[in-house]
Formats: C-alpha cells, sequence, structure tokens
C-alpha cells in the first residue's frame, strides 16, 4: 500500500466495488484504495473456464461457504450460501448467465421512496456495463435468437457477453416447446417487459471462450493506474467512525493484512461493497445497526437503526432431472468419466472448442402462474390473496405494503413473471457439496437434463446479523424461506408446470420414455409442495439487507446511497436494493455499480 490516506476507500473488491474503483479513478486526480479478502486468483484457469464455475463452490481460495441457520420451512435444512471470496467477487465463480429485471420491479424501487431509480433512469446504465455479441445468422435462426432489440443492446461495455457457441439440440427444443405452449417470448427480456422462453446470454468472452467478469473487463485493462491501489487478503474489521458536528462520519476503515492490523484514512468518503452477506455484518461491526444487538456484543452505537441487516431477500430454486435417449449427449458423461473430463480440458485449452465453452445455464424462460390465467384460476388467485396478505401494516417493516402491492400487481398480470424457468443439461445436484467431495454413488450413470424454476418475487423475507464483535466470526443467515405461505403457495405451482415442459414437443422426444428420474410426479400440487420443502436451495442471489429506502420505511440508505445518519459512508452493492431483481442480480450490480459512480462523481464534482 503506497500511502495510507486516500480520497476513497472501497471496502471489497467485488462486482459493484470494483466498478466503482475503476469509475472514480478515471480522474488522475482521485486516489482510490480497494480492499479485498480474496485473492487475485485473474490468471487461474478455474476463473476463465466457463463451465468450471461449479468446482469453485466450497474451496476457500475462491467461496466464503456461508450457510443459513436451519429453516422450518424446507424441512429444517441449513442452505448453503457461496460467496465470492476472491478478487472480483461472485462475478468470478457464478454460473454467468446475464439475465435483465423487470421495468415493473425497478419502478417499484422508486415507489418505495428512492428517487432516481426508476425503469428510465437505470436502462442507460444496463447498456453501459456490457458489450452484446450477436452469433451468425444460422445460429440465431437455430437457437430462436430473433429478438435482441438494439435499442436496449449494449455494444461499448467493459463485460463481454454472447450465446451459446454450438447448437445443442436442446436448446432448440426448449424454444420451440415455450412456442407449442403459446408462450414464445415477447420481447427483448432488456426491454423491461417480456415473457416466454428464450436463449439467454452469457458472460462469457465470444472471441477468448472465457468468463468475462469485472476483474478481467474493468480492472485488469486499468490496474496500472497510479491512483488505484488493490490490496487483497485484506481483511477489514471495521469503518472507523466519529461524531462531529454534521453528525457521525466515516474517517477510514481498521484491516488486517499479512497478519497484522493496520488503519487507513479516508478523506472524502467510505464506500462499503461487501455484498448482501457481509456489507450489514460490517456496519454493525462499526457500530451502525440496532441498539440492543450492538450493546450485547459490547459494540459502541453510532448510529441506532434496526433496518441494517433486515429485509434480506432471495430466490430458492429446485426442480426436476430426467433421463435423456440414447444419443442425447449432456454434461454427465464428463462428471462420471474423468478420461472424458480431461479431453474436453485438453480441447478447451488447444481449440476453445467442447463441452468447457458453456456456462451451462443458456435456456430460461419468464412466466406467470399459468394456472392464474384462466378465469377460474383469476379466482384462485383472488382468494389466495386475500387469505394471506394482511391488511393492516407491518410495524417491525412499514415498507412490507408497497412490498406487497408489488409483487400482488405482478402475480395478477398475465404479461408479468412471477417464476423464472431454466434449463440444464445435467443431473441437478441440489446442494453446493464441493465438487471433489462428492462420492461416486451420487454420480448418476445414465445422462440427465434438468428442468428448473426459481419464485422471482417472495413475500418471505428474512436477515443478516452479528453474533459476536469479531470480524472473523461468520454472521447468522436467517432468510426465513416459505415463511409466507403464499410462496408454498406460488412456487408449488410453478413445479407443476415443469411436467408440463416435459410432456410437450419437441422437448419430450429427447427423454427416454419410462427413463429415470430425480423425483416422482409433481403434477399434483401437495407432491409438488413437499418435494419443494425437501430439495429448494438458494439460487445464491441474496439482496436487500441495507435496503434503499427512507429510514421510517424500512431504509439503511438513502436514494443517493448514503447510509442514514451518516455523513460520508455509502453502500452500493446487492444489499441496497429494496426489492429482489426479477431474475438472476448479476446484471443489476452492474447497473447498480455504475449508478453509483456517477452519483459519487456529481457529489463530489468529479469529471464524469
Amino acid at each position: 500500500m503506497a500511502t495510507a490516506e486516500y480520497d476513497f476507500v472501497i471496502v471489497g473488491g467485488g462486482t459493484a466495488g470494483l466498478v466503482v474503483a475503476c469509475r472514480l479513478s478515471e480522474d488522475p486526480e482521485i486516489k482510490v484504495l480497494v480492499l479485498e479478502a480474496g485473492a487475485n486468483r485473474l490468471e487461474d484457469p478455474r476463473t476463465k473456464i466457463p463451465a468450471a464455475w461449479r468446482s469453485l463452490f466450497g474451496n476457500p481460495d475462491f467461496d466464503w461457504s456461508f450457510d443459513s441457520i436451519p429453516q422450518s420451512e424446507l424441512n429444517g435444512r441449513c442452505i448453503g450460501h457461496p460467496r465470492g471470496r476472491v478478487l472480483g467477487g461472485s462475478s468470478a465463480i457464478n454460473a454467468q448467465a446475464m439475465i435483465a429485471p423487470s421495468k415493473a420491479s425497478m419502478d417499484a424501487w422508486a415507489q418505495m421512496g428512492s428517487r432516481g431509480w426508476d425503469w428510465e433512469t437505470m436502462k442507460p446504465y444496463y447498456q453501459k456495463f456490457h458489450t452484446l455479441t450477436l452469433p451468425s445468422e444460422a445460429a440465431k435462426e437455430y437457437l430462436g435468437i430473433d429478438y435482441v432489440d438494439e435499442n436496449v443492446r449494449g455494444n461499448s461495455g467493459p463485460i463481454q457477453a454472447s450465446f451459446p457457441a454450438s447448437q445443442n439440440p436442446l436448446t432448440k427444443a426448449w424454444v420451440d416447446t415455450f412456442k407449442s405452449l403459446n408462450y414464445k417470448l415477447t420481447g427483448d427480456p432488456f426491454s423491461g417487459k417480456s415473457t416466454g422462453g428464450f436463449t439467454n446470454a452469457c458472460t462469457i468472452n465470444p472471441k477468448t471462450k472465457e468468463r468475462s467478469y469485472v476483474t478481467s473487463a474493468y480492472y485488469a485493462p486499468v490496474s496500472d493506474r497510479t491512483n488505484l491501489h488493490v490490496v487483497t487478503e485484506a481483511f477489514v474489521e471495521k469503518i472507523i467512525l466519529e461524531h462531529g458536528s454534521q453528525g457521525v462520519s466515516a474517517s477510514g476503515v481498521q484491516f488486517t493484512h499479512q497478519g497484522k492490523s493496520q488503519t487507513v484514512k479516508a478523506q472524502r468518503e467510505v464506500i462499503l461493497a461487501a455484498g448482501a452477506i457481509q456489507s450489514p455484518q460490517l456496519l454493525e461491526l462499526s457500530g451502525i445497526g440496532d441498539a440492543a444487538l450492538l450493546k450485547s456484543h459490547g459494540i459502541e452505537v453510532y448510529i441506532g437503526n434496526r433496518n441494517v441487516g433486515e429485509n434480506l431477500q432471495d430466490h430458492l430454486f429446485t426442480g426436476i432431472s430426467l433421463e435423456v435417449k440414447e444419443g442425447v449427449s449432456t454434461m454427465d458423461l464428463m462428471r462420471r468419466d474423468p478420461g472424458v473430463a480431461q479431453a474436453a480440458l485438453q480441447e478447451y485449452m488447444t481449440s476453445r472448442t467442447g463441452l468447457l465453452v458453456t456456462g451451462t445455464l443458456e435456456s430460461f424462460a419468464f412466466m406467470p402462474v399459468v394456472e392464474f390465467v384462466t378465469p377460474d384460476g383469476s379466482k384462485i388467485l383472488s382468494q389466495l390473496l386475500d387469505k394471506y396478505l394482511s391488511k393492516t401494516g407491518n410495524e417491525s417493516f412499514p415498507g412490507e405494503k408497497i412490498h406487497h402491492d408489488f409483487i400482488r400487481s405482478i402475480l395478477e398480470s398475465e404479461d408479468e413473471a412471477s417464476a423464472s424457468f431454466f434449463m440444464s443439461p445435467i443431473y441437478a445436484s441440489l446442494n453446493t457439496t464441493p465438487v471433489d467431495q462428492i462420492s461416486k454413488e451420487d454420480i448418476p450413470r445414465e445422462d440427465y437434463v434438468s428442468l428448473l424454476a426459481s419464485l422471482l418475487h417472495p413475500f418471505s423475507r428474512g436477515s443478516v446479523h452479528i453474533n459476536s464483535d469479531k470480524y472473523t466470526d461468520k454472521p447468522t443467515i436467517d432468510p426465513q424461506y416459505l415463511s409466507h405461505p403464499l410462496d408454498t403457495e406460488l412456487f408449488g405451482r410453478h413445479l407443476q408446470f415443469l411436467e408440463t415442459i416435459a410432456e410437450t414437443e419437441p422437448f419430450a422426444s429427447y427423454l427416454k420414455p419410462g427413463g429415470r428420474r430425480n423425483v416422482a410426479s409433481i403434477k399434483d400440487l401437495a407432491a409438488a409442495t413437499e418435494f419443494l420443502r425437501a430439495s429448494a436451495i438458494s439460487n445464491w442471489h441474496p439482496t436487500s439487507t441495507c435496503s434503499m429506502m427512507p429510514q421510517e420505511l424500512g431504509g439503511v440508505v438513502n436514494e443517493r446511497l448514503v447510509v442514514h445518519g451518516a455523513r460520508n459512508l455509502r453502500v452500493v452493492d446487492a444489499s441496497i436494493m429494496p426489492i429482489i431483481p426479477r431474475g438472476n442480480p448479476q446484471s443489476t450490480v452492474y447497473a447498480v455499480a455504475e449508478r453509483a459512480a456517477d452519483i459519487v462523481k456529481e457529489d463530489h464534482r468529479l469529471t464524469k
């Protein structure tokens, strides 16, 4: 570390932190420091190879390996929460699916008191972060990629996005099956309004066939800037707060590096970008949070705000794995035959072709609850909403009514999606067990395809809180999955639709008649909900624990991302999202970070 004083100190060198750091350091007069707990593994082939992402889970070189406390509505299971412990954060270990949010969900952010965070304001930032390369005309026709709207397509951003490099018949069958079900994609997902099945883009560089993530795309090209310093394997203990005439201010950060505790000063701001699990943890360790909780751990209270760590939202997912016909290629052979895996690696390293060039999640769909689209189903939906939605306010979360009204509007519209469906050409291991610890007995001997579903806008909300005053102790994560009964009712119905997909041509023709499957039929709602409780795991999309709302509604930061009650402390990551986005939040984290950088520049009158 070249100096002990910087203009901006950014805590967390993950997706959001590095975007903000790279944008702020565009001004050569501004000194920026990034503190990241993980190592720089930019040259590690495991971060580069698209299909290798699952091997990173549970590996302490890459993953924090958080776990929830037992979840009563998931049969008492503890649910794994992989989080990137590496420069680049979770963008270095995720499955690379680039999925769009909805206009409705972004507009709901504004309705919760976050001015300047509606769809029209955010749309340019979704374009700014990426460049989408289209495949050949033949590939576009084969994969059904006829939906790309040039008005919303990114064409000059750092993150490189592309479509599948190979023409997999299962991918084509997915799109064609949704057409058979009268759910052809209605528009480019990045237009903000679309339903139906499609082939999605992934954050994979189309030229190198490598993962494109914040470290390789944003940081590496500017890593030689003399005003940008990144310190890896630096563990932040707390943000140093001070009382002053203008309120509480952040004067610096205390952290441990190479076994030594040290302090760095921030002349302008401390910017927190540690993610939805660790940003609230660090606020509480620093003295911002529920006063009773902080005092119970001997932590001095600088700002009392019981909203810190609350409002945790996440996507659950589960699904069915079905045996395919002989001759249908999936990834299972590579898992059970080391020789095939070695040959695939050799092919990738020499020609950038073969099984490893895919992230395995390239087939997606946004869907309403199909049962509720009919007149009779609409009546059932109304009965469920009237039965389970409270008519009175929630004292512990005053913003709940706005949140619930938004979800209700999604459910009541056949043009909006309450679930995502996705396909993966492999047997779905519904756990986060490290790959090298999976026993041979747990690897199927047959070839499978998996049809999976995720509830996009859950009513259930949980929390993340410290359980000691030590930064080395993992926080307590309690998502309270399915704690709201409507989530079970909705999710169960979505799972039933997976059976419809499997029985519809042309997808059905790729499945082995009478073939093996991971669960008996879930056509019955009771069977579907039983399977849900027994199998669902996190989709690894935690958000909202430092929500951007007025404090009286349940917020932690304001619309400028400044912590309520603080003068120069911001949060810029997924934790600020008041409502979880539709689908994978990766694209929204990039967009939020790009907007956050502009906000900081505006507030400090820096060059854009």
